[in-house]
């Protein structure tokens, strides 16, 4: 059959603007539907890692709106039967003096945090005693880099109309901090950026053998209005969820780039059956049978579909990466603050990827292939016989059962 499909195709340039323009079709959606993925699973992984380093041994997040809650929430949660650590937490996306964007500035007791979260002080616990200090911050690694700032420096951030400045106590190791993220403590937070009896999240680690079902009923119980408790996975659950909206459009966009990919292989395919109605008649009368007809069509169908997938994907990751770089992980959205997202290839992906595309370059030639393998070979050999292409393949009752479904 592979030799039969190159001999008709051997005078392959008076249909090439036609097959190309096919494969570019399943290429851009291949491409588009690829690059969503990759840019997405980034952006959640790197969202799920970012709260499990920064919940280290937490079991539940007490957590509220943008205003916070009053401070005084922690010694009540601190206190109940069944939490053997609480952790106090202000996180506030401060702006940077003298420099575009934002850094996001975790604020918290070095004391209480060191018992919910060991890795961050585990290497260098001299870096806990450090935070004690006031006007002091600890850079994450991604923050220090893209400040450009080393331990002695001053990080200057806006509060309000003013500008203060923090001094660099230290950088924290690659991994132990996801994102672009700061530490200070908490009292100098509250006291410096006019956050004074503020707090916006609390880590609860529960005490061994507490029931976690009922912790969150009784947590539940005492939060203010804006508030809510839930466990760590959940919150990672979250990640997925924030991005839905972006992502459906997104894969819709593709699939519309990738159906009409499929018209286009409709179209060329119907058009060479039509051009190549007495070869095939001849084929037939020399022995080829109907099935095998059909499979010489959907063959050249799937050469298009293979080669514009494989296009697509490679095309697919270098719009992912570029998009990461340029926009970020949420693509602007604003829903991954601090998350600095490395796109890396995932082979099944990128295998179910071109099956897609493969699938939908076949469907695109099915009815042609049907068409020709159903054509009478008498008929066929004879001029003026394309006219009454699809006259048996054609039916309305597919277009009735879709306009119904939808």
């Amino acid at each position: 059959m592979l030799r039969l499909l190159l001999t008709l195709n051997a005078r392959f340039a008076h249909r090439r603007g036609r097959a190309l323009l096919s494969l570019a079709g399943i290429a851009l959606g291949v491409a588009l539907g690829f690059a969503v993925h990759l840019i997405n699973s980034a952006a959640v992984e790197e969202f799920g890692a970012a709260v499990r380093s920064l919940a280290g041994d937490a079991d539940l997040e007490v957590r509220g709106g943008r205003s916070g809650f009053d401070e005084r929430l922690y010694a009540e949660l601190a206190k109940l039967p069944g939490v053997a650590v609480a952790s106090p937490v202000l996180e506030i996306d401060a702006g940077l003096a003298g420099r575009a964007g934002t850094l996001r500035l975790v604020a918290l007791d070095p004391l209480r945090a060191a018992q919910v979260q060991p890795a961050l002080f585990g290497d260098d616990p001299g870096r806990l005693f450090a935070l004690l200090r006031p006007d002091t911050v600890v850079l994450g690694a991604l923050a220090a880099r893209s400040l450009g700032l080393d331990k002695g420096a001053k990080l200057r951030l806006v509060a309000g109309l003013e500008a203060i400045e923090l001094e660099v106590t230290g950088v924290l190791p690659e991994g132990s901090l996801r994102g672009n993220v700061a530490l200070t403590d908490l009292a100098t937070a509250q006291w410096r950026l006019n956050r004074l009896g503020n707090l916006n999240r609390i880590d609860l680690r529960l005490a061994p053998g507490a029931d976690r079902e009922a912790m969150l009923s009784r947590v539940a119980g005492l939060l203010p209005p804006g508030a809510h408790v839930s466990g760590i996975e959940t919150i990672e659950e979250q990640g997925a969820k924030l991005s839905r909206a972006y992502r459906v459009n997104l894969n819709v966009l593709a699939l519309v780039a990738l159906f009409t990919g499929g018209f286009l292989v409709f179209s060329a395919q119907a058009l060479e059956v039509a051009r190549r109605r007495g070869e095939h008649g001849l084929l037939r009368v020399l022995g080829l049978r109907r099935r095998q007809l059909a499979q010489l069509v959907l063959l050249e169908a799937a050469a298009i579909g293979v080669a514009g997938s494989a296009l697509g994907i490679a095309l697919g990751f270098l719009i992912a990466g570029a998009a990461v770089r340029t926009a970020g992980a949420d693509l602007g959205a604003g829903m991954f603050r601090g998350v600095a997202a490395e796109v890396a290839f995932r082979p099944a992906a990128a295998l179910a990827f071109l099956a897609i595309g493969v699938a939908i370059s076949l469907a695109g030639a099915l009815l042609p292939a049907l068409d020709a393998a159903r054509a009478e070979p008498a008929r066929a050999l004879k001029a003026g016989d394309e006219q009454r292409m699809f006259e048996k393949a054609v039916s309305v009752w597919p277009g009735l059962m879709l306009l119904l479904l939808g």
